[in-house]
């Protein structure tokens, strides 16, 4: 058998729930577990049971034999001092908890950071509530609770330490921010916040930490901080890294791992455990389960236990939330984000680009090779859209399991549908210790206690209690609103007052679910209780689709909403999660419709979008400069309300505001990732206004052109509409420079950047002046000297996306003068700036680079390594074209090292992995076709080679790539010197050189230089670098 304490108590015989009985017995069983294998004296007993109050003779005596009823009477065994319980210490989750804290402490200590890591999560995976979390009134809990919850924050303090230790900074932020909310006093976790946030380069964040630590510490105890902390805030002042920064060569936060971003549990997990075994059997027999019922019966919360449950066995679990969506073609895009994926990097979109990557395409590659749980919640109102993606994805990604929850079964092929059923109710004619060992009267007696502390079950009536739960069908929200009255009511007057509200309700409408008649009867119950300032901000608390802040609400729904909040919250009507105030959508769907009744709907739409508006160009100008995450986390949290605003907006008619909202976030959609979100927002403010910018918001509407085309959304007028509002024009927003320059080719403003305004305009120009010295001009020192001056300005307003994009350029330029030292460390600055934003394929792409300049200068083992783990990075990101990437690398370095099979095998991978019409997997495929053509010619196959080459130039002149095209001119050279073709040898080497800009590779140019000798040699070299690009494909065309 095994014991549960860690949560509601827990007693599973062969795998298999067995139920407890009431509070009393409960009660023991906890005392005698906390002691398990040891005898716990009588007089403990009673006082742990009792406290003050004395029990009748038997008392004791009575609570053990129902205990030994329930688990047979060899478990319980009586001594001459008292009772022991015979089960191992292992068998008990307190102790087992305790044993691997132990362990997982000690690794910790002895430096073996990953074992505690590992060991700690095991430890921690085995809480699944509050400790005694249905025991908690008898008088010997409150210690033991306060005991076992300190060992918890312990653990979990351990376990932050250790994922530091593994370089895993980026994705602990976030939580270590709520977990200083949750316990602002403990300074180990101020301490690791402030390293964490060090290391991932926001020194003034790490330092406002400080701050905030400080001034909690002095107020709540009147302290200063320990020498510790205040000792990390000085090296912090002086800009000293942390040993954690030090610690990972590449940002962990940019590899998307396991994922376990579950809702968070606000209460105990009581009367399911059954229920919640079969569901667990099911996902783990099938592949796509359905949890269904109408709302309220606690579908939801059996779906997020389930998957919790996974996610401690060590699990990868994603959870959608799909209440928020206004429309079902958004559904990919919410998965993607759940799974913490994006579209694309931050590289602005081109035409090429638009429809050629969609956010399905992207799930199928990430998910393919992956075992994981996808949630998807509340699919009802997104059925179809959904039911075609879940089939989609099952059919193509062979590890990956679906548990939806949904009013209606989603109807695809295999699909395994349970319906959820009510809480187990006590029979009318049950005792009252009989009744409180049923699901019903358990969950109705702890949330009665988060309401009334102290409440007793015996003592309030357990027999009114389960008149209660019969009355409200068993249904798990029915039941938690009646308990959240009993802060101001007594459980008789609230038994009362449904039996009035029900005895209406059995002459209503029969036509409805008679579960769904109940559940409504008692939201309208608790509306009713509502004075009228509750009711005005319950009803228009529905305007916003994502919760809602208290600063949101009080601009929206008017001032004074801190209390009213408060009391909502109390009531169950509203609860707090992360800072925000959220309904539950049954609760949401009632108080709506009230809203509707009121007239107040097109009011609270508008003020909603004057909030979210302001909200958003208020955040643009603090997306270009150092304090730009902050900005970018702020916006997430807001995301699905600013996307509600838009679409507002535009069926509204509100077209200015529609198009200056799609502006003003145009480039947190380009940082985040989000260009099909952001693309379908701007495709509907387009249809709304038409082919025609609204007065005095020209570049506003051509950025929302820009959004719109970057999926393929934008039609031929508006395109033509925007390209005559810029012909000529001077560009007044610094974000529009750089989204026309990348659509259009063109460059936009001056070219002086002395001339631009904006400090973040002036560097955007001059990282263009560069990228034009490299690539058109092959001044690759002007294009250092101008990259240099861009890097500078991006820093100068701490802007990341600019400084990691000019880095990048800087790291490939030094490799190429052969300064390994100074690539390998601007490479090194921008990883970590692309793990620091998320952009998971620039920071491929960047491993890849650096992966190239390892060839090039012969270190074939940092090669490899660089290209394996961009291969990880778009596996688990969803980037074919970065995993046909790193296979070409490591079949050049097959090549290199002979392995002439290895490197074939290699190439046909990288074809097979390039997705057709991917600008970027054109070019990778024209580069295989280059790998292929060299092993030809090793192999003596020059015919083979030529056919190769050939389809590596027209890849080439598809994507206007001179470098492919040069290198496959180069190859040709190699050819026709083993074809004895010396001349045309000599002619190649010099269109090499010209298309290249370098000299041509010595080696072969000594061997082609004694074949022809030196006047013949250069008089074909020179005729060559006069050649034009079209010259020098006609000669390579076959005869």
């Amino acid at each position: 058998m095994h014991f549960g304490l860690l949560g509601p108590t827990e007693v599973l015989r062969d795998g298999r729930h067995v139920p407890v009985g009431g509070p009393m017995v409960r009660a023991l069983l906890a005392l005698l577990l906390l002691d398990a294998g040891r005898v716990v004296g009588v007089a403990r007993l009673i006082d742990g049971l009792y406290g003050e109050s004395a029990p009748s003779a038997n008392a004791l005596q009575s609570q053990v034999s129902r205990l030994r009823r329930i688990l047979g009477d060899g478990l319980v065994e009586s001594h001459p001092l008292g009772y022991r319980l015979a089960v191992a210490p292992g068998d008990v989750d307190v102790h087992r908890f305790t044993e691997l804290a132990r362990q997982g402490h000690e690794a910790l200590a002895a430096g073996d950071a990953g074992t505690a890591a590992a060991v700690l999560r095991e430890a921690l995976g085995l809480w699944r509530g509050a400790a005694l979390a249905d025991v908690g009134g008898a008088p010997f809990a409150s210690v033991q609770v306060t005991r076992l919850t300190e060992l918890r924050v312990t653990a979990t303090e351990d376990r932050v330490e250790a994922d530091l230790a593994l370089g895993a900074h980026h994705t602990l932020v976030a939580e270590l921010r709520d977990l200083v909310a949750a316990h602002p006093l403990r300074e180990r976790l101020w301490g690791q916040l402030m390293r964490a946030l060090s290391a991932c380069g926001r020194q003034a964040e790490a330092l406002a930490a400080f701050a905030e630590a400080r001034r909690t510490l002095a107020d709540e105890l009147g302290a200063d901080p320990s020498p510790e902390l205040a000792a990390l805030h000085v090296r912090l002042l002086r800009g000293e890294q942390t040993a954690d920064r030090e610690k990972s060569d590449v940002p962990s936060a940019v590899a998307p791992g396991p994922r376990t971003a579950l809702p968070a549990a606000l209460t105990g997990f009581v009367g399911r455990e059954e229920e919640l075994a079969r569901v667990r059997e099911l996902i783990g027999r099938e592949r796509l389960v359905t949890l269904s019922g109408p709302g309220g019966t606690g579908k939801t919360r059996l779906a997020v236990e389930a998957a919790r449950q996974v996610a401690a066995a060590g699990g990868e679990v994603g959870f959608v939330e799909l209440a928020p969506l206004g429309d079902g073609a958004e559904a990919p895009q919410a998965v993607l984000a759940a799974l913490g994926l994006r579209e694309g990097g931050l590289r602005p979109p081109s035409p090429a680009d638009a429809q050629a990557r969609t956010a399905t395409d992207r799930l199928v590659t990430a998910l393919a090779g992956r075992e994981t749980l996808l949630v998807l919640d509340n699919c009802e109102h997104v059925l179809d859209e959904v039911a075609a993606l879940a089939g989609h994805l099952l059919a193509r990604c062979p590890g990956l399991r679906v548990l939806a929850t949904s009013r209606e079964a989603l109807g695809v092929l295999g699909e395994t549908i349970h319906p959820v059923p009510q809480l187990g109710l006590p029979p009318a004619d049950a005792t009252a210790e009989e009744a409180g060992a049923y699901p019903a009267v358990r969950l109705f007696a702890e949330r009665a206690r988060a309401v009334r502390p102290g409440f007793r079950l015996e003592e309030a009536g357990a027999g009114e209690v389960a008149r209660i739960c019969r009355v409200l069908d068993g249904l798990p929200l029915a039941i938690e609103l009646a308990a959240a009255r009993l802060r101001s009511l007594t459980v008789e007057e609230v038994a009362a007052r449904l039996d009035d509200r029900f005895g209406l309700l059995t002459r209503g409408n029969r036509a409805a679910q008679p579960r769904h008649r109940t559940l409504r009867a008692v939201v309208e119950w608790s509306w009713d209780l509502l004075d009228e300032d509750e009711r005005t901000l319950a009803r228009r608390l529905t305007v916003f689709s994502g919760g809602a802040t208290v600063a949101a609400a009080d601009r929206v729904c008017g001032p004074g909403t801190v209390d009213l909040l408060a009391s909502l919250a109390d009531k169950s009507l509203v609860e707090l999660v992360h800072g925000r105030y959220r309904m539950l959508e049954t609760i949401r769907a009632f108080c709506a419709e009230r809203l509707a009744e009121a007239g107040e709907e097109k009011a609270l739409r508008s003020a909603h979008l004057a909030y979210y508006l302001d909200l958003a160009e208020t955040a643009e100008p603090f997306l270009r400069d150092g304090a730009q995450l902050t900005w970018l986390e702020r916006l997430d949290a807001e995301r699905g309300d600013l996307h509600a605003a838009v679409r507002w907006a535009a069926e509204a008619g509100e077209h200015a505001a529609a198009v200056r909202l799609v502006a003003a976030l145009s480039p947190y959609w380009l940082l985040r990732g989000r260009r099909s979100e952001g693309g379908k927002a701007a495709a509907e403010v387009l249809a709304a206004t038409g082919a025609a910018a609204p007065h005095g918001l020209e570049e506003e509407y051509v950025l929302c052109v820009l959004d719109a085309a970057a999926t393929g959304a934008a039609d031929k007028a508006a395109l033509e509409t925007a390209e005559a509002l810029m012909a000529g024009r001077p560009v007044v927003r610094p974000f529009l420079t750089l989204l026309w320059g990348s659509f259009s080719g063109m460059s936009t403003g001056t070219a002086d950047p002395r001339d631009a305004a904006d400090p973040w305009a002036r560097a955007l120009t001059h990282l263009g002046l560069g990228y034009r010295s490299w690539w058109a001009e092959g001044d690759l020192a002007e294009a250092d000297r101008t990259f240099s001056l861009a890097l500078a300005g991006f820093r100068g307003v701490g802007e990341r996306w600019g400084m990691a994009t000019a880095l990048g350029a800087l790291a490939v330029l030094a490799d190429l003068r052969g300064d390994a030292e100074r690539s390998a460390a601007l490479a090194d600055e921008a990883l970590e700036l692309t793990g620091v934003l998320g952009a998971t394929e620039d920071m491929a792409e960047l491993l890849h680079r650096r992966a190239d300049a390892g060839l090039r200068r012969g270190d074939l083992d940092a090669a490899r390594g660089d290209y394996e783990r961009g291969i990880d990075l778009g596996r688990r990101a969803g980037m074919p074209d970065a995993l046909a990437r790193g296979h070409h690398g490591l079949a050049e370095v097959a090549r290199l090292r002979g392995d002439v099979a290895e490197a074939r095998r290699l190439c046909h991978e990288a074809l097979a992995e390039c997705p057709a019409g991917w600008i970027t997997t054109e070019q990778t495929r024209a580069r295989v076709s280059v790998t292929l053509a060299r092993l030809a010619v090793a192999e003596g196959e020059t015919a083979q080679a030529k056919g190769w080459l050939r389809r590596a130039l027209s890849g080439g002149a598809a994507t206007q790539d001179l470098g492919v095209a040069a290198l496959a001119v180069w190859t040709f050279a190699e050819v026709a010197l083993t074809d004895h073709e010396d001349e045309k040898a000599a002619r190649l080497l010099g269109a090499h050189a010209a298309l290249r800009g370098e000299p041509p590779d010595p080696a072969l140019a000594a061997r082609c230089r004694s074949r022809l000798g030196d006047a013949a040699y250069e008089r074909a070299y020179e005729s060559g670098r006069r050649m034009s690009p079209e010259e020098t494909l006609a000669i390579l065309s076959p005869a």
